[in-house]
């Protein structure tokens, strides 16, 4: 048997049993799944040099983008715009601008800027996946979740673009294009909206209601191959066509309520765990568990939850009490996908050390784990509902 298929076998196992561990510990199972990954490959059941895992796992994480962009619902935003707009802009402006402050005053890595504001909705679906949108602080949360991914995947993109060119002429010929696809895409929306509206019975026929042959999920897959692919040839982040692709099915076949289930069991049940499973294998447990690791990924932790309470008071102090408030703002403090994305990208260009590299996915673990139990001990001792 070859070294590629015994891989293969000792990465479905692990799949297989991380939802078990998930269940038995209480934590993310994507936590898990790093966990299993980093102690699969301490006691050397995986080879990582193995190319053709790397590119699954490439290919689990474009597709992690995807499902994060099919639960935006950009009609919700529109219909609240008016109320949430102002804040929301005052929330990411102090929210970058407290990160920008902490960069300069302990002299940091430039990923820092990044890194710190980020949002990410994966932690944030975990909440609205158990209590709905009862809570007008979790509505809140979701929106500005939205917003916040948004502008994190473009300053993913914008990121990735100085890491290869720097600051010159080819960097600001990138971001040109970037604004370019974005304005494009923007109006493919609305051309879109417009050909919807006037042939309403043309969503059916793309998307049919009997579905025998699959044909959503099919439309679904070429999308996102289609729009990954011209990212690529753009030489723009393939991430943000994978992340557009959800967004155009979200917004345009909401009539296949059942799809973004389908899609999310084919991810989660398939690609993305091999993507959280090669994430455990770069790391070192020997050194990710040590003082000073750890107390690294505390501070970057830390410094996570300041920004957004301190920006949450000033934004939404209006809007929602205190204790909401301090909700609100510990709801956004969970960016364990795309702290690991930004982390990844930047070790990969040698812009990090690996000790830096470790602070910010055992950072990002740790605000899935810490924050999300925090969350539930509140919300449960507020509102009186039983958590598991």
């Amino acid at each position: 048997m070859s070294s590629t298929s015994i891989l293969f076998i000792e990465i479905a196992l692990l799949i297989i049993v991380s939802p078990i561990f998930s269940n038995f510990t209480k934590l993310p199972t994507a936590v898990v799944e790093i966990l299993l990954g980093s102690f699969a490959i301490w006691m050397g059941f995986l080879d990582t040099d193995n190319e053709v895992f790397k590119s699954l796992s490439k290919i689990g994480f474009f597709y992690l983008m995807f499902l994060a962009g099919l639960e935006i619902d950009l009609k919700r935003f529109i219909a609240r715009k008016d109320n949430l707009l102002r804040p929301t802009l005052i929330y990411f402006t102090i929210l970058y601008g407290l990160s920008f402050l902490i960069y300069l005053f302990f002299d940091l890595n430039p990923i820092y800027i990044v890194a710190i504001p980020i949002v990410s909705l994966g932690m944030i679906m975990v909440l609205i996946n158990e209590y709905g949108k009862e809570f007008k602080w979790l509505e809140i949360v979701l929106i500005v979740g939205v917003v916040g991914e948004i502008i994190s995947i473009s300053a993913i993109v914008i990121y990735e673009s100085y890491i290869h060119h720097g600051i010159g002429l080819d960097f600001f010929f990138n971001i040109i294009i970037f604004v370019g696809v974005l304005f494009l895409i923007y109006h493919s929306f609305r051309l879109l909206n417009t050909l919807f509206w006037w042939f309403p019975e043309l969503k059916k026929v793309i998307m049919p209601e009997n579905d025998a042959k699959v044909q959503s999920v099919r439309i679904s897959a070429a999308l996102f191959i289609i729009l990954v692919a011209v990212m690529h040839i753009l030489h723009i982040d393939m991430v943000l066509g994978a992340f557009f692709a959800g967004i155009f099915i979200s917004n345009f076949f909401e009539h296949k309520k059942d799809l973004p289930h389908t899609l999310h069991k084919v991810g989660f049940g398939f690609l993305v765990p091999i993507f959280f499973i090669y994430v455990g294998t770069t790391l070192d447990l020997n050194l990710i568990f040590s003082g000073k690791i750890l107390f690294s990924a505390l501070l970057i932790l830390a410094a996570i939850v300041f920004v957004r309470v301190l920006s949450s008071y000033l934004a939404y102090g209006s809007h929602l009490n205190p204790m909401e408030t301090l909700l609100f703002a510990l709801g956004n403090s969970m960016p364990l996908t795309f702290i690991i994305a930004i982390a990844t990208i930047a070790y990969d260009a040698a812009l990090i050390t690996k000790n830096e590299y470790l602070s910010f996915v055992l950072a990002g673990m740790l605000s899935g784990i810490i924050i999300m139990s925090l969350l539930k001990f509140l919300i449960s001792k507020i509102y009186k509902i039983k958590t598991e």
